[in-house]
């Protein structure tokens, strides 16, 4: 009773100091921080999308001179081979009237909806159907920060968080790191950020015991997993998990935990359609006997915690350490102190996520933990990167750091001097071990002491800006100041942000983003089922619609890989994880061209007879020169076999390692007889 009426005295006490915005200020507020995040798209219709990247750095486009200017981000090249031409096809199938089931132009064919990241069943590719496909992708990836931001909002405010707290664990959350470096993508965003909505839907299902916010939380399990990025997914379904159980250990209350619980199940049901296929593929992928985990923390990372670009930044080119786009739990500095300030009140919402933001540290952080799950043999917890759960962390600290700023005003007024200045001394000497690394050159080496002193200046300037502000407001016995005070930290929030997630984003010219070149002329008459090679990936294949018997995926087929690679070696070999790559050169190179049906060669002039291309030159009449301009050259395979043909007799080998070596020998003649590995 005593923590209800001392939790209850306070919210009194905050009230009383810190008046209450007007009624939809607070998402206007957030809105206009979005909106001038997007202003570049607005008013100058740039896209938020690698294009220069793209025209640098990826054949067959950097071939045809078509750069406008530097490349300014060059840390996503995923979202150029793999994210923009699954969702081309997908947005195709439909408007074609099929379903996208099935991608032929990688791996000589591979599934689409079951590859998770093609995100064939978002509701945001409606947009596509809106919109020309620049401005579909534009608006759907520049809608996270916004969603994120008003539904974190959302759930603040459902427990009993004041409208500036709100604001500033909001935005924090909109914009926190991994939201930002994983943004271009479009899909590991949107895996978390319904996650606050999910608990929206929770609180209100306790208070109001409506069947709404049930069928809320159901909906929202979907909208997280059919985003299209599993692992991340995976992550937000455990999370809503612990807190329902959160819930029932305060509340006592075994029928809204029942309720809450079903709801949970109801909208995994509701998923299927996307989770039953990926599953199936999962299994017959790689993906399912590679055992390792990847990208695990270092704990020297915890600076960037103060100061993202600590360790430089792939944008600048100065990134010495570490892997910036995976790691990245930057929520703001202010946000990042007023969490930690809120851990001083005794509030089961702050033993939550204090408690959950220490248990995800050493989930991300390297510890015996990473050994445990990889022994345990989880999928995709075994086999995927740690340092991705992160993203958990920038969720729990951005909540206190809304506790933090309740607290931390109910202090001032209370005039509690003792609390603040531990907190201050606290913070100043983190900053004053950081830059006496900087100055007496501890740890780093030359170049990264000039880095760090370059990016670590503002983050000082915001602390000392807050440091004055607090001191000022609590001595200076005037209202006014003390509702000025958190406008300031809103201010700086928004500030460090925006500046935070501007100098990562690139908005670019949207006639860039995949242009029309000669080669894509040429090959216009290229029948679908016709398969090629090239120096290209999916980002060429993919776009121009060229089968391709090559691709780069978290999941594909592992038998096909396996039959692949055996070509290098006339053997069997592992596959490789993510990756089919077709041999070039090896004795059985143009036994598996011909099997596979690649009929097209297309070679990149500049290269001449560099190794990673085919060598048309040794087999001069089996190939004929059928398109050629200033950059390219495509060669006609006069010795593929038919699509589809009839033999006589087969032969059954059991064990994969011997089907293979069977393939390769060289008296095996796979127009006439086919191997199976049972009856």
């Amino acid at each position: 009773m005593n923590f209800k009426n001392n939790f209850s005295n306070g919210i009194k006490n905050l009230i009383k100091y810190l008046p209450r915005l007007p009624a939809g200020m607070a998402i206007v507020f957030i809105l206009s921080v979005w909106l001038v995040f997007s202003s570049q798209y607005f008013l100058k219709g740039a896209a938020p999308f690698p294009s220069t990247y793209l025209l640098n750095n990826f054949d067959p486009w950097n071939e045809y001179d078509l750069l406008t200017g530097p490349v300014k981000n060059g840390a996503t090249p995923d979202v150029i081979t793999q994210i923009f031409p699954w969702k081309w096809l997908v947005i195709d199938s439909f408007k074609n009237g099929n379903f996208p089931i099935w991608n032929p132009y990688a791996f000589s064919g591979t599934p689409l909806l079951a590859n998770y990241q093609s995100a064939a069943l978002s509701p945001l590719n409606i947009l596509y159907f809106i919109l020309p496909f620049e401005d579909g992708w534009s608006i759907s990836v520049l809608l996270q920060p916004l969603l994120a931001s008003l539904f974190m909002f959302a759930f603040l405010k459902s427990i009993n968080r004041s409208d500036f707290a709100s604001i500033i664990g909001a935005i924090a959350f909109g914009f926190c790191g991994f939201i930002t470096t994983w943004m271009m993508y479009g899909t590991l965003g949107y895996a978390i950020l319904f996650l606050p909505l999910a608990l929206f839907a929770i609180e209100k299902f306790y208070r109001t015991k409506s069947w709404h916010y049930s069928l809320l939380l159901s909906l929202s399990v979907p909208l997280s997993f059919f985003s299209g990025h599993f692992q991340t997914s995976l992550y937000f379904l455990i999370f809503i998990f612990i807190y329902i159980l959160f819930k029932f250990a305060t509340q006592k209350n075994k029928k809204l935990f029942g309720f809450t619980f079903a709801s949970l199940i109801a909208g995994l049901a509701i998923s299927s359609p996307q989770l039953l296929p990926s599953i199936e593929f999962y299994f017959n992928s790689p993906r399912e006997t590679i055992y390792s985990i990847s990208e695990i923390i270092p704990w020297t990372y915890l600076a960037t915690f103060f100061a993202p670009d600590f360790f430089g930044n792939p944008v600048t080119r100065n990134d010495w350490f570490g892997h910036y786009i995976e790691w990245n739990a930057y929520i703001g500095l202010i946000p990042l102190l007023l969490g930690f300030y809120s851990l001083r009140k005794k509030d089961n919402y702050v033993y939550f996520f204090g408690l959950m933001s220490i248990i995800i540290i050493f989930f991300a952080f390297k510890s015996p933990i990473q050994g445990l799950l990889v022994n345990l043999h989880i999928p995709v917890l075994s086999t995927s990167a740690a340092g991705r759960i992160i993203v958990l962390f920038s969720f729990s600290f951005a909540a206190l750091s809304s506790f933090g700023l309740d607290a931390l005003i109910e202090d001032i007024g209370g005039k509690k001097k003792r609390a603040i200045f531990m907190w201050l001394c606290l913070i100043l000497a983190v900053f004053t071990v950081l830059w006496s690394l900087i100055f007496f050159k501890l740890y780093l080496p030359a170049e990264g002491i000039a880095i760090a002193f370059s990016n670590f200046r503002l983050p000082s300037v915001i602390f000392v800006l807050l440091l004055i502000t607090a001191v000022l407001t609590l001595f200076i016995r005037n209202k006014k100041l003390l509702f000025l005070f958190p406008l300031l930290l809103i201010a700086l929030v928004s500030f460090d942000m925006l500046r935070f997630s501007l100098k990562w984003m690139p908005f670019e010219d949207k006639k860039l983003i995949f242009p029309n070149i000669k080669l894509s002329e040429g090959v216009e008459w290229v029948a679908p089922h016709d398969r090629m090679i090239a120096t290209f990936g999916n980002e060429g294949s993919g776009v121009l619609k060229i089968a391709s018997t090559e691709g780069y995926d978290p999941l594909y087929i592992e038998s096909y890989g396996e039959f692949v690679m055996g070509a290098k070696e006339d053997r069997y070999n592992l596959p490789e994880r993510s990756v089919v790559r077709f041999p070039r050169i090896s004795s059985s190179s143009q036994k598996l061209l011909n099997f596979l049906g690649v009929r097209y060669v297309i070679q990149k002039k500049a290269d001449g007879q560099k190794s990673w291309t085919y060598p048309v030159w040794d087999n001069e009449s089996d190939f004929k020169l059928i398109y050629e301009d200033e950059k390219y050259q495509v060669f006609d395979n006069l010795a593929v076999l038919p699509r589809t043909f009839a033999v006589s007799k087969y032969k059954v080998i059991k064990g994969k390692e011997k089907v293979i070596s069977e393939i390769y020998k060289e008296e095996t003649d796979l127009r006439s007889e086919v191997i199976l590995s049972e009856e």
